[in-house]
């Protein structure tokens, strides 16, 4: 009798616990359902700023094409200057350049249509409008785009120099632009 006595308390016991055991799995993962939110929402709370920053190395273009470039696309919103360089692959709209260089149709002097340099600056357009949303800058603006010379390789055989170039692309805010004027 005292065995099944026993018997009965161990089965208690057991009892007891596997129930204890579910309900602290039930209150952790209720626990982890409120934290998770929570988590996720610390995760994405980002400063806002009000500029934003684009720093590319060693980019096979000349420095003289990249500034070209630069000037033609500096002041745009960046929507706008990605769109006038797919023009500028199609060869719809020239880059005015300075230089002999041959006239074209348009507003301006002369110019040229760089390709290649064009999809590099998109690329990096792409980015900058990316960073831009992430730490949500409202209505950005192309404020500085700054090229810099990099340092030449030499080509195959060590005869020829290639051309590289350094980056800064900078947007701010259309309001932060508009209250410095202001000011």
């Amino acid at each position: 009798m005292t065995e099944e006595k026993n018997e009965n308390k161990i089965e208690k016991e057991d009892i007891k616990k596997e129930k204890s055991k579910e309900e602290n799995k039930k209150e952790t993962e209720e626990k982890a359902k409120e934290k998770k939110p929570e988590e996720i929402k610390k995760k994405k709370d980002v400063p806002k700023k009000s500029e934003v920053v684009v720093n590319a190395s060693s980019l096979l273009m000349s420095t003289k094409t990249a500034g070209a470039i630069c000037r033609f696309i500096k002041g745009k919103e960046i929507q706008a200057a990605i769109s006038d360089l797919e023009q500028v692959i199609a060869k719809r709209k020239a880059v005015p350049m300075r230089g002999e260089i041959p006239h074209r149709k348009g507003d301006m002097m002369s110019g040229r249509y760089p390709k290649n340099a064009s999809e590099i600056f998109i690329k990096l357009l792409k980015s900058l409008n990316s960073n831009a949303t992430y730490l949500s800058v409202e209505n950005p603006i192309i404020s500085e785009a700054i090229p810099n010379n990099a340092s030449r390789p030499f080509g195959k055989f060590g005869a020829v120099r290639k051309k590289r170039t350094h980056m800064i692309l900078k947007a701010t805010s259309k309001k932060k632009k508009s209250e410095e004027k202001k000011k």
